[in-house]
């Protein structure tokens, strides 16, 4: 695996790459970076050419400029630019939460760039209500929970690769800069631009959908239930787990997404 950094327009991005093939990209949540793929990092990459991008202002990435005003949007451009900056073929991506968002966001946007898509707990599906906004809006102050305890009520099982991401969550995610940017992604989940569920349907690619049960963010009864509604064609798995399947149950995120890629011709 190699550590490498690009310049992209909307600012200077760090990512990882290893193994060889297809393309396909990791995309992390709000918070998180691309160390939290680490325990399917190597099963992954004997069929496909792995690329786990650090979104700017996590990980060893850049802070954007003004990141008190980049919402969840500003990330379905940084996606563009940084396959365009790769030049890549079409890419299978596998996305968490935000990352689930822009990777769906892709799909329906350029069609001809995407090859398939796991969608892990992806934002986007949420029904929102008079308490949802105001969770939003909670974790949009500066009063919200501090990443290190808004991350321990998500991951529910714990791991090597979960206990890594506790620790980035209390240390390098908590600093006053990126609060300010998780901050206010959050505030930009209860925008109804925000919203998949009126579009989702209208994506082409072939899709692998996954929730956890005991997932506090994107519950699979209600959030997971919306998206299967909206994606009647995509494939459904809900795991015993929370927010990240692939680092609190890897082997068995591995046993529905390495067949899923297969079918789609990958791997």
């Amino acid at each position: 695996m190699s550590s490498r950094h690009l310049a992209l327009p909307s600012g200077r991005v760090h990512y990882r790459e290893g193994g060889s093939g297809p393309p396909l990209l990791l995309l992390h949540a709000n918070p998180g970076d691309s160390l939290d793929f680490e325990a399917v990092w190597s099963p992954l990459a004997l069929s496909h050419r792995v690329i786990a991008l650090d979104w700017p202002g996590y990980g060893q990435s850049s802070l954007p400029d003004h990141p008190e005003a980049r919402g969840a949007h500003f990330f379905d451009d940084v996606l563009r630019e940084f396959i365009t900056a790769l030049a890549l073929p079409q890419v299978t991506l596998i996305g968490n939460s935000l990352g689930g968002h822009a990777a769906a966001r892709l799909a329906l946007a350029a069609p001809e760039k995407v090859r398939a898509l796991v969608l892990v707990s992806p934002g986007g599906f949420t029904d929102h209500n008079l308490v949802t906004r105001a969770f939003c809006r909670l974790q949009g102050s500066r009063l919200a929970l501090p990443p290190r305890l808004w991350a321990r009520l998500y991951l529910r099982c714990r791991t090597a690769t979960t206990a890594e991401m506790l620790t980035r969550a209390a240390t390098l995610q908590s600093s006053r800069p990126r609060l300010m940017l998780n901050r206010a992604v959050w505030r930009s989940f209860a925008k109804p631009s925000h919203d998949l569920r009126a579009l989702a349907g209208g994506i082409q690619a072939p899709t692998l959908l996954m929730f956890g049960k005991q997932d506090p963010a994107i519950p699979a009864h209600k959030d997971g239930v919306q998206a299967a509604r909206c994606m009647p064609s995509a494939s459904v798995v809900t795991m015993p787990c929370g927010h990240a399947p692939f680092a609190e149950m890897p082997d068995q995120f591995l046993a529905h997404v390495l067949p899923f890629l297969r079918a789609s011709g990958l791997g």
